[in-house]
Formats: C-alpha cells, sequence, structure tokens
C-alpha cells in the first residue's frame, strides 16, 4: 500500500512537472522542533526498498550527535524518492497526457503552455521522478538572538527543442530561540518568529543539559523535486 501511494503521488507531481515549474512552500510547525531533543545515536542507518512492478525505490537515512558527545544537539533526516511512469497517451492538439505506472494506476492532465517542449514527447516515452525531502535541526550558541523564518525556491527547465525537463528546489528555514530550560521537568520552551513560546519534552534529556537559554535551534527543510523525459527505446 505504502509503494502505491508512493507511486501515485509521484506520478501526479510528474503531471505538475509536466504541465508547469511552480514553486512551494512548506510551513514549520513547532511539533517536528521537538524532534532535537529526541537525539539518540551518532550511526547512520540507511534504508532502501525496491518494488520491481511499481518502479519505486524509496531511500531513508538519519544522522544524529551522540548525546554523550559535547556537540550541542543536531539530527539530519533525509527521505529519496524515485519513480517512473510511461506515457500512455497524448494528443498534441489539445495538450492532453496520460501517465500510468505498471500497477496501472494513472493520471491525466492538460499541460500548460509553459510546458514547451510538449510535442517531443510521445507514447511509450518514460517518465522518471526524483524526489528528495531533507529535515536538519541544530542547536547553536548565540548572543542576544531573534527568532525568524525565511526561505527561496530556485526553478528551471529543459532548453526550448529538447526533451522536457525540470526541477524545482524549495528551502525553508526557521529559527527559534530557547526561552527556557527546566532540567528537573525533562522541558523546554521555544520561541518562534510569530512571538509564540511552546513547550516541549526533551525525549533525550542529557541534550537539555548541553543546551542553554539563549540558544538559537535552526530548522531548514529542503523539498526538490526534478523530472526527465526519455525517449522509448526503438525495438
Amino acid at each position: 500500500m505504502l509503494f502505491r501511494s508512493l507511486l501515485t503521488t509521484a506520478v501526479v507531481s510528474a503531471a505538475i512537472a509536466l504541465s508547469a515549474c511552480s514553486d512551494s512552500t512548506t510551513e514549520a510547525t513547532p511539533e517536528v522542533i521537538s524532534t532535537a531533543a529526541e537525539i539518540q545515536t551518532n550511526e547512520a542507518v540507511e534504508i532502501e526498498a525496491t518494488v520491481e512492478d511499481a518502479a519505486v525505490v524509496v531511500a531513508v537515512s538519519e544522522e544524529m550527535v551522540d548525546p554523550s558527545s559535547p556537540e550541542k544537539p543536531a539530527i539530519s533526516t533525509s527521505m529519496a524518492v524515485v519513480v517512473t511512469s510511461v506515457v500512455e497517451a497524448i494528443n498534441h492538439e489539445t495538450r492532453l497526457v496520460t501517465l500510468s505506472g505498471e500497477e496501472g494506476e494513472s493520471v491525466t492532465f492538460t499541460a500548460s503552455p509553459e510546458a514547451r517542449n510538449l510535442d517531443q514527447v510521445e507514447v511509450g516515452d518514460t517518465v522518471t521522478v526524483e524526489y528528495l525531502q531533507n529535515l536538519t535541526i541544530q542547536v547553536l550558541a548565540a548572543v542576544n538572538a531573534e527568532p525568524g523564518s525565511g526561505g527561496v525556491a530556485i526553478a528551471a527547465r529543459a532548453e526550448e527543442g529538447d526533451m522536457p525537463g525540470a526541477a524545482i528546489i524549495d528551502t525553508q528555514v526557521e529559527v527559534f530561540t530557547v526561552e527556557e530550560i527546566n532540567i528537573e521537568a525533562n522541558t523546554f520552551k521555544l520561541k518562534g518568529a510569530d512571538g509564540i513560546v511552546n513547550e516541549f519534552t526533551a525525549r533525550e534529556p542529557e541534550n537539555l543539559k548541553k543546551s542553554a537559554v539563549g540558544d538559537v535551534v535552526v530548522m531548514t527543510f529542503t523539498q526538490a523535486v526534478a523530472i526527465s523525459v526519455e525517449e522509448k527505446t526503438a525495438e
């Protein structure tokens, strides 16, 4: 069920990318920040699963700072998904395109004028979608720091006359200030850019001992989607 869901999502992403390049915005939630207190190991964990029929590859990795280390808490997690689908039908006049996965999932959409290389696409061509998501949380020492937020999005597409291709990268950064640490209660409070202070329970008490009021928690969330189209191999 997981891989079927990923396949459907990726096929839809391919439709969006073929239709037009667009920016995306991700809103950070305080709940995600609480994972900064969950650092338990410095070992990297990698999981890769493949389903031949669904043409889906998923890779997940995680790196953490050991609580016994004198370094301040930090964690980085990544997920990469690669999905391939096939052009099942295309009408160059109406710009109606249907993509299908190997398990039968399909999506039909109308490509916008921004998809300037649609004339290069034919039935049987292979569409590959690569999706990457990364979340990094770091606790850093700071002096008179203030919370804040910002982001940047970059989009690019293939040159006119080439096979369709597009890439979108969106990075959002949220900076929180540590307002209070209660070692006995195993809790801490963070203040966000909106001025709201939220309290969290640390799942790894040792991390609280390495942090201090006035430190900043920097959360960087990046999403990237890349799409490429390859011509059908001649039989």
